[in-house]
């Protein structure tokens, strides 16, 4: 009787730690052959985010002036860029030459495009300038269960939140798919969205595409929180099961 009392609470346990096939599958009500449209959104400068601005015209000498004089030729372009690129201020301004002090927080790049060539046009600097904004500081924060956490760099306008989990390696065996936690910073506040990875009802939300300075935290299910506590292995569950059948034949007898 004692075995079988055994036997049923190791079962018992196998069942519990097992993970269902619904927990696992990305994107379950999506139908096969089916189609959606995909609504690009265009993301917000930030504070601290760093602007890379370029001023053209048909006279190339009065664009000048308004041109960071960077090297091109180093083999670390790019880095040069972000060390020597427009710093959004605390106060979401950037300091442009000769026109000064723009604000730039809560404009996407091609509204400041359209201001500064406005700017240029309006004060009789460049008639007909073309202008050529980007953020090239983006970055996504991923942590909690996936295969490579950390931050992750990326040069796109517009990367989605699948891509910025598969720079992580995709979730391990032990992520929750249906408790990501997303948080975002949007002037001054700091939201905390819960997306479900099961399900594709968020593709046409405003948390399809990562915006810069994103968290991505990707919670442990329950087998994860189950042997990450006192019971660390099977083990020392079986041991215990054991004692546990031990001390009931005791004190039958």
């Amino acid at each position: 009787m004692y075995k079988k009392i055994f036997f049923y609470l190791i079962v018992l346990f196998f069942i519990a730690s097992c993970s269902n096939k619904k927990d696992l599958l990305y994107y379950q009500d999506i139908q096969t052959n089916s189609q959606s449209s995909i609504n690009y959104v265009a993301n917000e400068i930030q504070v601290n985010d760093i602007l890379y601005i370029k001023v053209d015209a048909l006279i190339q000498d009065s664009a000048k002036p308004f041109n960071l004089e960077i090297n091109n030729t180093a083999a670390a372009s790019l880095q040069n860029y972000r060390v020597q690129g427009y710093l959004v201020a605390l106060d979401g301004t950037i300091v442009f030459p000769i026109l000064g002090t723009i604000k730039v927080v809560g404009k996407t790049t091609n509204q400041l495009q359209i201001i500064l060539k406005d700017l240029l046009k309006e004060k009789g600097y460049i008639k007909d300038a073309n202008v050529n904004v980007r953020v090239i500081n983006g970055k996504v924060t991923i942590l909690g269960e996936v295969k490579n956490p950390g931050t992750y760099s990326f040069d796109e306008q517009n990367i989605s939140l699948n891509q910025a989990i598969g720079y992580a390696g995709d979730l391990t065996i032990f992520g929750k798919r249906n408790d990501i936690l997303l948080i975002r910073e949007n002037n001054g506040t700091r939201n905390y969205i819960k997306i479900d990875l099961t399900k594709s009802d968020w593709f046409n939300s405003p948390y399809y595409y990562v915006k810069q300075n994103d968290i991505i935290v990707v919670n442990p299910n329950g087998a994860k929180v189950m042997s990450s506590g006192y019971l660390s292995n099977v083990g020392s569950i079986i041991g215990i099961l054991s004692l546990i059948t031990t001390i009931l034949i005791l004190t039958r007898t």
